[in-house]
Order: structure tokens, then sequence, then C-alpha cells
């Protein structure tokens, strides 16, 4: 009740299609190879990595994927270009998020969906991946949330997820998601690795603030985006609220 229609007012309110993300990015670990991007993706390197290097810890290619929380469209948009899933579904509760999305990135194997992420409108175990970035914070159920993922995963089916939490929250998340009936295969704290990408995409991020969204909206969009002393930044880089990933099979 909160969230939605923050989001249906963000969406109208920056109906330029130059912003396709609406993560804090990430930066890759040592061990990840570079990611190599078209041109046209270039701008928006560090929030694909956030996607790319949680979707490629499984087998994308061929796969029913679903993306709960797909927002603009343009994380379920890289998925389907790159990563050549057989079918992308994109959800979101923010209709006019959706209308966006498939006004500007749907293929025929991509569309975007209007549902909520405590009931998802699909059959059950109609999915091979789901992946969710940076969105649970916002759900009134994260345990409503995982039953729905595992209600639509086949068995063997992946779900991928990464998002922040206060620590104390955290520690309840964790043990949601080790009563959720999936066996968690990774778990990793990728707080640092978050961090470095606000820090290294501020200017950026500034200069798209400035070109793309209204001055009247540019203070409280520059807290929202997280950028370099907001207090999600600052909140993150002294370790107040950490940023994780996991890998979980049904």
């Amino acid at each position: 009740m909160v969230w939605k229609p923050i989001y249906e007012f963000t969406i109208q309110t920056l109906p330029s299609k130059e912003l396709k993300f609406m993560n804090y990015g990430y930066v890759p670990n040592e061990g990840e190879l570079p990611l190599t991007l078209l041109p046209e993706d270039e701008l928006d390197r560090y929030c694909i990595q956030l996607y790319h290097f949680l979707a490629i810890r499984t087998e994308i290619k061929e796969k029913s994927v679903l993306e709960v929380g797909s927002g603009r469209g343009g994380g379920s948009s890289y998925i389907y270009r790159y990563l050549h899933p057989a079918s992308m579904t994109g959800l979101d509760l923010a209709g006019h998020a959706v209308t966006f999305a498939n006004n500007n990135w749907a293929y025929d194997a991509l569309h975007y969906v209007e549902g909520n992420a405590e009931a998802i409108p699909l059959p059950d175990q109609s999915m091979d991946v789901v992946i969710n970035v940076e969105s649970s914070h916002a759900y009134g159920s994260f345990s409503k949330f995982v039953s729905e993922v595992y209600r639509v995963l086949r068995p063997g089916g992946i779900f991928l997820i990464t998002d922040m939490r206060l620590p104390e929250d955290l520690n309840v998340m964790q043990s949601q998601l080790a009563q959720s009936g999936m066996e968690i295969l990774e778990e990793e704290d990728i707080t640092d690795n978050v961090v470095q990408a606000i820090d290294q995409d501020e200017e950026n991020k500034r200069s798209r603030i400035k070109a793309f969204v209204p001055r009247w909206f540019q203070s409280a969009i520059s807290e929202f985006s997280g950028v370099k002393e907001s207090a999600i930044h600052r909140h993150m880089r002294d370790r107040k609220r950490l940023y994780y990933r996991w890998m979980l099979r049904k």
C-alpha cells in the first residue's frame, strides 16, 4: 500500500526510455569475468551487472524465466536479449511500470504483466527460474512471496534473489529462506560490491538525473536512487544495511 503509489508516481513523472533501471548497481568480484555490452547498454553497466552476475549462476538459455518486481523493464530486457531464455515474463505491482515496459522493451517471447508478488498470477509449476532484484524489501509479507515462488517453480527450478536488509531483518530473511522448502545453494554478502558501484557510477548517475528528471524532483530522486552520501549509500558503506544474494533450488 505504501510503495505502489510511489512507484506509479515515479514512472509517470519520469517517462524517458533512457531510464531503464532502478537498482544501485554492482561491481564484479575479482574472479568474475568482465562483462561485454552493446554500446547502447554501456551507460547502464553497473545496474546490468547486478542482474548479470546473479542470473548467470544458473542456466538461463531455453528456460522459462520470471522476474518478480520488474520495474521499468530493463532487467528482464537484458536477460532476454543476452541470456536467451525460451520465454521471459516481467511481473510488477505498478500498472504504469508494466505499460512503460511493454511499450519500450517487449519482444515476441518477452512481456510484462501486472500482479502482486504475494499472489503471482501464474499457474503452479510453470517456471524454470524466478529472479528477484532489489525488490523484496518493499513487500508486505516476504514469506508469502517465497511460498508463491515455490508454487510457480517446477521441481528442480531455481530461485535467484538479491536485496538489502537491516542486520536484524537479514536474520529473519535468512530464516524464511531456510524454511522455504527450497535448498539454499549459494549465499553471499555483496554489500561492498554495491557500495563500489554507487561510488564508480556517481558522475553518470548525477548527469542522467540532471538530464531526464524535472528540477523539482531531482533531490528526491537523487536520494531514492542512492547517489554518493545519500542515506542508503552511507548505511551500506557503514554496514548498517547489508546487501546479499542467494541461489535456491526447489
